[in-house]
């Protein structure tokens, strides 16, 4: 299957797991674990929230996280401040790139928005280098597009 077969799946997964319900971290919580279960080679799933000026860790599936992120600061809190998708082939080369495991090679974050404002970012991380791809990204963000619009509804 390529991977546009497999986002649209994907996205049909989430539109059945997310549908009729409106509370952000049980959806969160959800979508964490279905992208965890069916990305390759990905080693952490999840989402950090914003929290005043920085992220704190949400729902997540993989190894223990840093719980608290500056804004700014590494690829999280980057793609906070930005409000833009941060997609990172080699997380080691990233200026102030924060290891929570040293295990992570590559790594993609995409702001959630509400109002305009960014309230949390997706973060998955991977042990290969250069695993995200346009289409993981265009994937990955349609699915955090409808978990914006299922929020705000």
């Amino acid at each position: 299957m390529d991977k546009t077969a497999f986002y649209q799946q994907l996205y049909k997964q989430v539109a059945a797991i997310i549908e009729g319900e409106h509370d952000l971290i049980a959806n969160m919580a959800n979508i964490s674990a279905l992208l965890f279960e069916s990305l390759e080679y990905v080693n952490w799933a999840g989402f950090y929230r914003r929290e005043g000026d920085g992220l704190v860790l949400g729902p997540f599936q993989g190894k223990v996280a840093c719980i608290r992120i500056p804004l700014g600061k590494g690829v999280c809190g980057t793609a906070a401040a930005t409000a833009q998708t941060q997609r990172i082939a080699d997380v080691h080369a990233f200026e102030g790139h924060i290891a929570c495991d040293a295990a992570s090679n590559s790594e993609i974050v995409i702001p959630v928005k509400l109002n305009d404002e960014v309230v949390a970012v997706l973060d998955i991380d991977s042990i290969e280098y250069d695993r995200f791809e346009q289409a993981d990204q265009d994937g990955l963000e349609a699915i955090v597009r409808l978990l914006e619009q299922q929020a705000a509804s």
